[in-house]
């Protein structure tokens, strides 16, 4: 089984590149996603010992846990120390029911892999891109989203350029959605050793 990571800086479109590779039939772990299940089941009492005030009707609030994290390393780091053993225990648990499947390829989709080291667990990495100016479009027209936000996010995450020249593929969403969708079909074909199709007369 190859295991695919799938990564990109803030506003470049993995989420829809994830979504093609699921078109195409090919199983995604959302790291953001398993957070989001984390923090309405075994996330909440080990969270809410440290941030009591973060839980609300019995789930972690992320806009509140937000407000003790942010700004506060230790914090930060202590959150983290809760989190990321249990994404990683998710992620496990999807390999290990793929591999007993026999699929032949998986994707990891985790938007922090370079800053956090995943491509020490992953066999290749795709990193999807898109010119600076339609990122920041993008991101700037989401609800909340200011100049000085987009610019914290991105002093935080490993440059795209770097992140690019270390990829095994590179996908540029800004060359629009049929682009992607192709690229994606071809990566999956690459991968998987499906034979290029044959060219009709």
């Amino acid at each position: 089984m190859i295991v695919l990571g799938l990564t990109g800086s803030i506003g470049m479109g993995k989420s829809t590149t994830a979504r093609f590779f699921a078109e195409c039939g090919v199983p995604v772990h959302d790291a953001d996603a398993a957070v989001h299940a984390l923090y309405e089941g075994k996330a909440v009492p080990l969270v809410g010992a440290r941030f009591p005030e973060a839980i609300v009707a019995g789930k972690v609030d992320r806009a509140r846990l937000a407000e003790q994290v942010l700004g506060k390393p230790e914090a930060l780091r202590a959150l983290e120390a809760i989190v990321h053993p249990l994404v990683r225990a998710a992620e496990l648990e999807f390999l290990a029911a793929h591999r007993k499947k026999g699929t032949p390829l998986v994707v990891l989709d985790i938007p922090l892999l370079y800053e956090t080291g995943g491509e020490q667990r992953v066999d290749r990495v795709l990193v999807v891109t898109a010119p600076p100016e339609v990122q920041r479009e993008r991101v700037l027209a989401r609800p909340g989203m200011t100049p000085e936000r987009l610019q914290n996010i991105l002093d935080k995450q490993v440059p795209d350029a770097e992140k690019r020249r270390r990829a095994d593929f590179v996908l540029d969403t800004g060359l629009g959605m049929d682009h992607a969708r192709r690229r994606v079909a071809e990566i999956v074909d690459t991968l998987t050793g499906k034979p290029e199709k044959e060219p009709r007369d």
